[in-house]
């Protein structure tokens, strides 16, 4: 539960929606029909949600106006023709975050020439690097590192125990999460008659603006070129990037995608968690890729692909049908088989 305080009016006004009931109903938090508590707003999204309405003991809903009249749930309504989207707008009006501690701590360590603009928050056990840029109101937290010639814009946060190699740039408002290592080495070897010889690195990271990378995500460095992500692209947690990877602007990449070099991902593009993508691979604008599908060709622009190998979703869904009639039928073509084998 988000912590605050407002009213269903303020929040009627807050998101733009029309108030059924009692403005003055006291707001404190916001959470799920199942969770929500007497001080709480929730939402519902259409008539499946009837039951989990009748069931939630929350102060006011985010209803679509086709439910206005609903004899469910909460009679202080706030009709919305988008009741998620508002929901995440009353969050971030719900929250009151403290303040960030400006400066830089006592146990930090900043290397020579490191400068910034305006104010900067570094935390307790940090360690930045000589020649780091960073621009206003950055914030690194505690027991992060940043490599030497790194590059943040403005108002970037490095979490806990995050990573920024050198030869990593970040754009304004990027958010690199705890554990998150950006900028490493890949993995690249080349055979040799007693062993592998290692691929040197040398080429740079380049993270855009309003990108933000998740809890525990590896993102490599290039070999020669560079690895690049693009303005406003989301990587959940778990995630690999490999070297010389460019992923376009406003993707979203969930749990446990693995993307191997020098593959290519256009913008708007969406990926399903575990999906495996092989290397040298485009993927085109707007694509989706289902969750475990596994790429090991390029995929047209728009296109939606799922399965192993991956491809048409309407294909695989007809595939599936398909196979889930014939299975009744196996045992009368087995019977049929061994009949024939019979009369041979």
């Amino acid at each position: 539960m988000a912590e605050g305080r407002l009213t269903a009016g303020a929040i009627a006004r807050l998101v733009g929606g029309d108030l059924v009931g009692d403005p003055n109903i006291p707001i404190a938090g916001a959470a799920s029909l199942d969770e929500a508590g007497p001080g709480d707003i929730t939402f519902a999204t259409g008539p499946s949600h009837r039951a989990a309405l009748a069931r939630t003991h929350a102060a006011a809903v985010f209803l679509p106006p086709r439910l206005r009249d609903a004899s469910e749930g909460p009679q202080t309504r706030i009709l919305v023709q988008d009741p998620r989207a508002a929901m995440l707008t009353v969050l971030a009006g719900l929250e009151s975050p403290a303040p960030p501690p400006w400066g830089v701590h006592p146990t930090a360590r900043l290397g020579q020439r490191t400068r910034w603009e305006g104010r900067i928050a570094v935390g307790p056990g940090a360690v930045v690097g000589t020649d780091v840029r960073f621009g206003r109101d950055c914030r690194v937290g505690p027991g992060a590192v940043i490599g030497d010639g790194a590059a943040l814009g403005d108002a970037c946060i490095v979490e806990a125990h995050a990573l920024l190699a050198s030869a990593t740039t970040l754009g304004s408002r990027t958010r690199v999460k705890t554990g998150a290592r950006v900028g490493m080495d890949g993995f690249a070897w080349v055979p040799e008659a007693h062993g592998h010889r290692r691929v040197p690195h040398r080429g740079p990271c380049r993270v855009g603006s309003d990108v933000e990378i998740g809890a525990n995500a590896t993102v490599d460095r290039g070999s020669l070129g560079a690895t690049e992500i693009g303005d406003g692209t989301k990587i959940d947690n778990l995630v690999h990037i490999a070297h010389n990877v460019r992923i376009g602007e406003r993707c979203v990449i969930m749990a446990q995608v693995g993307v191997a070099g020098t593959t290519t991902i256009g913008d708007d593009v969406q990926i399903g968690g575990q999906a495996g993508l092989a290397g040298q691979l485009r993927v085109g604008a707007r694509a989706r890729l289902a969750a475990q599908s596994g790429v090991i060709g390029d995929v047209p622009s728009a296109a939606t692909v799922s399965g192993y190998p991956a491809r048409d979703h309407r294909t695989v869904l007809r595939q599936t049908a398909a196979l889930a009639r014939l299975t009744p039928l196996l045992p009368t073509l087995e019977r049929m088989t061994r009949d024939h084998a019979d009369r041979d």
